[in-house]
Protein backbone atom coordinates (compact mmCIF):
# COMPACT_ATOMS: atom_id res chain seq x y z
CA UNK A 1 0.00 0.00 0.00
CA UNK A 2 1.00 3.57 -0.65
CA UNK A 3 0.01 6.10 2.01
CA UNK A 4 0.12 9.86 1.57
CA UNK A 5 0.10 11.32 5.10
CA UNK A 6 -0.11 15.10 5.27
CA UNK A 7 -1.10 18.07 7.37
CA UNK A 8 -4.51 19.47 6.43
CA UNK A 9 -3.29 23.05 6.04
CA UNK A 10 -2.05 24.87 2.94
CA UNK A 11 1.53 23.72 3.35
CA UNK A 12 0.71 20.04 3.76
CA UNK A 13 -1.86 19.99 0.98
CA UNK A 14 0.30 21.87 -1.51
CA UNK A 15 3.43 19.88 -0.66
CA UNK A 16 1.57 16.70 -1.61
CA UNK A 17 -0.03 18.41 -4.60
CA UNK A 18 3.38 19.13 -6.08
CA UNK A 19 4.62 15.59 -5.48
CA UNK A 20 1.60 13.97 -7.07
CA UNK A 21 1.48 16.35 -10.03
CA UNK A 22 5.08 15.29 -10.67
CA UNK A 23 4.60 11.62 -9.78
CA UNK A 24 0.97 10.41 -9.81
CA UNK A 25 0.34 7.24 -7.81
CA UNK A 26 -2.64 5.52 -6.24
CA UNK A 27 -2.54 6.04 -2.51
CA UNK A 28 -4.62 6.15 0.63
CA UNK A 29 -4.89 9.70 1.95
CA UNK A 30 -4.36 10.22 5.68
CA UNK A 31 -5.00 13.75 6.96
CA UNK A 32 -7.20 15.82 9.23
CA UNK A 33 -7.53 19.25 10.76
CA UNK A 34 -4.33 21.28 11.02
CA UNK A 35 -3.72 20.36 14.66
CA UNK A 36 -4.19 16.65 14.02
CA UNK A 37 -0.47 15.99 13.61
CA UNK A 38 0.05 12.51 15.08
CA UNK A 39 -1.16 11.02 11.83
CA UNK A 40 1.29 8.12 11.56
CA UNK A 41 -0.51 6.43 14.44
CA UNK A 42 -3.61 6.17 12.25
CA UNK A 43 -1.94 3.89 9.71
CA UNK A 44 -1.79 0.13 10.13
CA UNK A 45 1.59 -0.42 8.49
CA UNK A 46 2.69 -3.68 6.87
CA UNK A 47 6.04 -4.72 5.52
CA UNK A 48 6.59 -3.34 2.04
CA UNK A 49 4.24 -0.37 2.47
CA UNK A 50 5.38 3.02 1.20
CA UNK A 51 4.67 6.08 3.34
CA UNK A 52 4.99 9.69 2.20
CA UNK A 53 4.80 11.96 5.25
CA UNK A 54 4.51 15.73 4.83
CA UNK A 55 4.36 18.71 7.17
CA UNK A 56 3.92 16.94 10.51
CA UNK A 57 6.53 16.99 13.27
CA UNK A 58 8.85 13.99 13.28
CA UNK A 59 9.31 14.55 17.00
CA UNK A 60 5.58 14.08 17.60
CA UNK A 61 5.45 10.99 15.35
CA UNK A 62 8.75 9.39 16.36
CA UNK A 63 7.38 6.20 17.96
CA UNK A 64 5.06 5.47 15.03
CA UNK A 65 7.86 6.23 12.56
CA UNK A 66 10.27 3.85 14.28
CA UNK A 67 7.54 1.21 14.36
CA UNK A 68 6.86 1.57 10.64
CA UNK A 69 10.55 1.27 9.81
CA UNK A 70 10.91 -1.76 12.06
CA UNK A 71 8.00 -3.51 10.35
CA UNK A 72 9.64 -2.97 6.96
CA UNK A 73 7.96 0.07 5.44
CA UNK A 74 9.83 2.69 3.43
CA UNK A 75 9.26 6.29 4.49
CA UNK A 76 9.74 9.56 2.58
CA UNK A 77 9.54 12.36 5.16
CA UNK A 78 9.59 16.12 4.47
CA UNK A 79 8.92 18.73 7.13
CA UNK A 80 10.00 21.96 8.81
CA UNK A 81 8.76 21.47 12.39
CA UNK A 82 10.65 20.29 15.47
CA UNK A 83 12.12 16.92 14.58
CA UNK A 84 14.20 15.70 17.51
CA UNK A 85 16.89 13.19 16.57
CA UNK A 86 16.36 11.98 13.01
CA UNK A 87 16.62 8.17 12.88
CA UNK A 88 19.32 6.78 10.63
CA UNK A 89 17.70 3.97 8.63
CA UNK A 90 18.15 2.64 5.11
CA UNK A 91 14.40 2.83 4.48
CA UNK A 92 13.99 6.44 5.68
CA UNK A 93 14.51 9.34 3.28
CA UNK A 94 14.28 12.48 5.43
CA UNK A 95 14.20 16.04 4.13
CA UNK A 96 14.00 18.23 7.23
CA UNK A 97 14.72 21.97 7.24
CA UNK A 98 13.98 23.94 10.42
CA UNK A 99 14.72 27.36 8.94
CA UNK A 100 12.02 29.83 10.01
CA UNK A 101 11.78 31.12 6.43
CA UNK A 102 10.88 27.83 4.79
CA UNK A 103 7.93 25.45 4.71
CA UNK A 104 7.38 21.89 3.55
CA UNK A 105 6.10 22.92 0.13
CA UNK A 106 9.28 24.95 -0.46
CA UNK A 107 11.35 21.92 0.56
CA UNK A 108 9.45 19.84 -2.01
CA UNK A 109 9.86 22.62 -4.58
CA UNK A 110 13.64 22.36 -4.26
CA UNK A 111 13.53 18.58 -4.57
CA UNK A 112 11.39 18.89 -7.71
CA UNK A 113 13.66 21.63 -9.09
CA UNK A 114 10.81 24.11 -9.35
CA UNK A 115 8.44 22.08 -11.53
CA UNK A 116 5.39 23.60 -9.81
CA UNK A 117 6.93 26.69 -8.28
CA UNK A 118 3.72 28.74 -8.49
CA UNK A 119 2.08 26.26 -6.14
CA UNK A 120 5.11 26.45 -3.82
CA UNK A 121 4.77 30.24 -3.71
CA UNK A 122 1.06 29.83 -2.91
CA UNK A 123 1.95 27.55 -0.01
CA UNK A 124 4.52 30.02 1.32
CA UNK A 125 1.84 32.71 1.35
CA UNK A 126 -0.55 30.31 3.09
CA UNK A 127 2.08 29.52 5.74
CA UNK A 128 2.45 33.28 6.36
CA UNK A 129 5.95 33.48 4.88
CA UNK A 130 4.84 36.70 3.23
CA UNK A 131 8.23 38.35 2.70
CA UNK A 132 9.71 35.10 1.36
CA UNK A 133 6.73 34.48 -0.90
CA UNK A 134 6.79 38.03 -2.27
CA UNK A 135 10.49 37.68 -3.02
CA UNK A 136 9.89 34.38 -4.83
CA UNK A 137 6.98 35.90 -6.74
CA UNK A 138 9.15 38.82 -7.83
CA UNK A 139 11.93 36.46 -8.92
CA UNK A 140 9.33 34.51 -10.91
CA UNK A 141 8.32 37.67 -12.76
CA UNK A 142 4.84 37.89 -11.26
CA UNK A 143 3.10 41.23 -11.00
CA UNK A 144 1.98 42.53 -7.60
CA UNK A 145 -1.60 41.73 -8.60
CA UNK A 146 -0.70 38.13 -9.42
CA UNK A 147 1.21 37.76 -6.17
CA UNK A 148 -1.80 39.11 -4.28
CA UNK A 149 -4.03 36.46 -5.89
CA UNK A 150 -1.67 33.65 -4.86
CA UNK A 151 -1.55 35.16 -1.37
CA UNK A 152 -5.34 35.04 -1.16
CA UNK A 153 -5.52 31.47 -2.47
CA UNK A 154 -2.87 30.27 -0.02
CA UNK A 155 -4.62 32.02 2.86
CA UNK A 156 -7.97 30.44 1.96
CA UNK A 157 -6.52 26.93 1.73
CA UNK A 158 -4.83 27.46 5.09
CA UNK A 159 -8.02 28.87 6.64
CA UNK A 160 -9.87 25.70 5.69
CA UNK A 161 -7.55 23.56 7.83
CA UNK A 162 -8.44 25.06 11.20
CA UNK A 163 -11.00 23.46 13.50
CA UNK A 164 -11.19 21.02 16.37
CA UNK A 165 -12.78 18.40 14.09
CA UNK A 166 -13.26 18.02 10.37
CA UNK A 167 -16.95 18.88 10.75
CA UNK A 168 -15.87 22.45 11.56
CA UNK A 169 -14.26 22.76 8.13
CA UNK A 170 -15.89 23.68 4.84
CA UNK A 171 -13.90 20.97 3.00
CA UNK A 172 -12.33 17.85 4.44
CA UNK A 173 -8.61 18.39 3.71
CA UNK A 174 -8.46 15.21 1.62
CA UNK A 175 -11.38 16.44 -0.49
CA UNK A 176 -9.80 19.86 -0.90
CA UNK A 177 -6.52 18.27 -1.99
CA UNK A 178 -8.33 16.13 -4.58
CA UNK A 179 -10.26 19.15 -5.86
CA UNK A 180 -7.03 21.15 -6.28
CA UNK A 181 -5.19 18.26 -7.92
CA UNK A 182 -7.08 19.05 -11.13
CA UNK A 183 -5.12 22.29 -11.48
CA UNK A 184 -1.40 22.14 -12.38
CA UNK A 185 -1.31 25.94 -12.07
CA UNK A 186 -2.88 27.84 -9.13
CA UNK A 187 -4.05 30.60 -11.47
CA UNK A 188 -6.27 27.96 -13.09
CA UNK A 189 -8.04 27.57 -9.73
CA UNK A 190 -8.69 31.29 -9.59
CA UNK A 191 -9.89 31.34 -13.20
CA UNK A 192 -12.49 28.61 -12.53
CA UNK A 193 -15.64 30.17 -11.08
CA UNK A 194 -16.70 26.76 -9.71
CA UNK A 195 -13.43 26.07 -7.88
CA UNK A 196 -12.94 25.93 -4.09
CA UNK A 197 -11.35 29.40 -4.26
CA UNK A 198 -14.68 31.17 -4.56
CA UNK A 199 -16.50 28.90 -2.12
CA UNK A 200 -13.87 29.57 0.55
CA UNK A 201 -13.58 33.27 -0.26
CA UNK A 202 -17.18 33.96 0.75
CA UNK A 203 -17.18 32.09 4.06
CA UNK A 204 -13.73 33.38 5.00
CA UNK A 205 -14.95 36.97 4.74
CA UNK A 206 -17.92 36.18 6.98
CA UNK A 207 -15.69 34.66 9.67
CA UNK A 208 -13.19 37.55 9.45
CA UNK A 209 -15.99 40.09 9.97
CA UNK A 210 -16.90 38.32 13.22
CA UNK A 211 -13.36 38.05 14.59
CA UNK A 212 -12.45 41.65 13.81
CA UNK A 213 -15.15 42.73 16.29
CA UNK A 214 -13.35 40.94 19.18
CA UNK A 215 -11.36 43.15 21.58
CA UNK A 216 -8.03 42.00 23.03
CA UNK A 217 -8.03 40.59 26.56
CA UNK A 218 -4.34 41.37 27.07
CA UNK A 219 -2.16 43.91 25.33
CA UNK A 220 1.39 45.10 25.85
CA UNK A 221 4.29 46.20 23.67
CA UNK A 222 5.39 42.55 23.39
CA UNK A 223 2.13 40.57 23.22
CA UNK A 224 -1.54 40.90 22.35
CA UNK A 225 -4.01 38.14 23.25
CA UNK A 226 -7.51 37.64 21.88
CA UNK A 227 -10.10 35.23 23.33
CA UNK A 228 -12.62 33.70 20.92
CA UNK A 229 -15.81 31.82 21.86
CA UNK A 230 -16.55 28.11 21.60
CA UNK A 231 -17.98 28.14 18.08
CA UNK A 232 -17.16 26.66 14.69
CA UNK A 233 -16.46 30.05 13.09
CA UNK A 234 -13.96 30.91 15.82
CA UNK A 235 -12.15 27.60 15.46
CA UNK A 236 -11.97 28.07 11.69
CA UNK A 237 -10.56 31.59 11.76
CA UNK A 238 -8.18 31.31 14.74
CA UNK A 239 -4.95 30.45 12.94
CA UNK A 240 -5.38 32.70 9.94
CA UNK A 241 -6.39 35.51 12.29
CA UNK A 242 -3.12 34.99 14.15
CA UNK A 243 -1.28 35.44 10.85
CA UNK A 244 -3.33 38.55 10.10
CA UNK A 245 -2.40 40.07 13.47
CA UNK A 246 1.27 39.21 13.00
CA UNK A 247 1.36 41.08 9.70
CA UNK A 248 -0.58 44.00 11.17
CA UNK A 249 1.94 44.49 14.02
CA UNK A 250 5.19 42.70 13.11
CA UNK A 251 7.10 43.74 16.26
CA UNK A 252 4.70 42.03 18.67
CA UNK A 253 3.82 38.43 19.46
CA UNK A 254 0.16 37.44 19.20
CA UNK A 255 -1.92 34.80 20.92
CA UNK A 256 -5.37 33.70 19.80
CA UNK A 257 -7.31 31.64 22.33
CA UNK A 258 -10.38 29.61 21.40
CA UNK A 259 -12.60 28.38 24.23
CA UNK A 260 -12.90 24.58 24.20
CA UNK A 261 -15.87 24.62 26.65
CA UNK A 262 -14.06 22.18 28.95
CA UNK A 263 -11.90 24.48 31.04
CA UNK A 264 -9.20 24.79 28.36
CA UNK A 265 -8.23 27.00 25.43
CA UNK A 266 -6.84 26.06 22.06
CA UNK A 267 -3.93 28.45 21.54
CA UNK A 268 -2.40 29.82 18.33
CA UNK A 269 0.84 31.70 19.03
CA UNK A 270 2.66 33.82 16.47
CA UNK A 271 6.17 35.11 17.12
CA UNK A 272 6.87 38.69 16.03
CA UNK A 273 7.63 38.75 12.32
CA UNK A 274 10.65 40.89 13.17
CA UNK A 275 11.94 38.15 15.52
CA UNK A 276 10.69 34.82 14.18
CA UNK A 277 11.89 32.55 16.95
CA UNK A 278 10.70 30.88 20.11
CA UNK A 279 7.03 30.11 19.47
CA UNK A 280 7.57 26.34 19.27
CA UNK A 281 9.83 26.31 22.32
CA UNK A 282 7.32 28.34 24.34
CA UNK A 283 4.34 26.16 23.45
CA UNK A 284 6.33 22.97 24.05
CA UNK A 285 6.62 23.98 27.71
CA UNK A 286 2.91 23.25 28.06
CA UNK A 287 1.12 19.90 27.73
CA UNK A 288 -0.28 19.35 24.19
CA UNK A 289 1.89 22.21 22.86
CA UNK A 290 4.37 22.34 20.00
CA UNK A 291 5.13 23.89 16.64
CA UNK A 292 7.89 25.77 14.89
CA UNK A 293 9.93 28.87 15.63
CA UNK A 294 7.60 31.40 14.01
CA UNK A 295 4.20 29.81 14.70
CA UNK A 296 3.05 27.26 17.25
CA UNK A 297 0.09 26.22 19.33
CA UNK A 298 -1.33 24.40 22.31
CA UNK A 299 -4.28 22.08 21.80
CA UNK A 300 -5.60 22.30 25.36
CA UNK A 301 -4.20 24.99 27.67
CA UNK A 302 -5.91 24.87 31.07
CA UNK A 303 -7.50 28.24 31.80
CA UNK A 304 -5.68 28.20 35.14
CA UNK A 305 -2.41 28.17 33.12
CA UNK A 306 -3.26 31.26 31.06
CA UNK A 307 -1.39 33.68 33.32
CA UNK A 308 1.72 31.48 33.19
CA UNK A 309 1.45 31.30 29.40
CA UNK A 310 1.20 35.09 29.08
CA UNK A 311 4.12 35.57 31.50
CA UNK A 312 6.25 33.05 29.57
CA UNK A 313 5.61 34.78 26.25
CA UNK A 314 6.16 38.25 27.71
CA UNK A 315 9.48 37.26 29.26
CA UNK A 316 10.72 35.57 26.08
CA UNK A 317 10.12 38.58 23.85
CA UNK A 318 11.13 41.32 26.34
Amino acid sequence: MNYDIFNGDADGIIALLQLRLANPIESELVTGVKRDIQLLEKVTVRSGDSLTVLDISMEKNRDALLGALKIGATVYYADHHRCGDIPQHQHLQAHIDLDADTCTALIIDKLLEGQFYLWAITAAFGDNLIAKANKLAEEAGLSKEQAALLNELGTLINYNGYGSKTEDLHFHPADLYLALLKYPNPFDVIADADSPFYQLQSVYRQDMDKVLAVESCHRSANLSVFELPDSAWARRISGVYGNYLANLNPDSAHGVLTDNNDGTFTVSLRAPLSNKQGAGDICSQFDTGGGRAAAAGINALAKTELDRFIKTVEEFYT
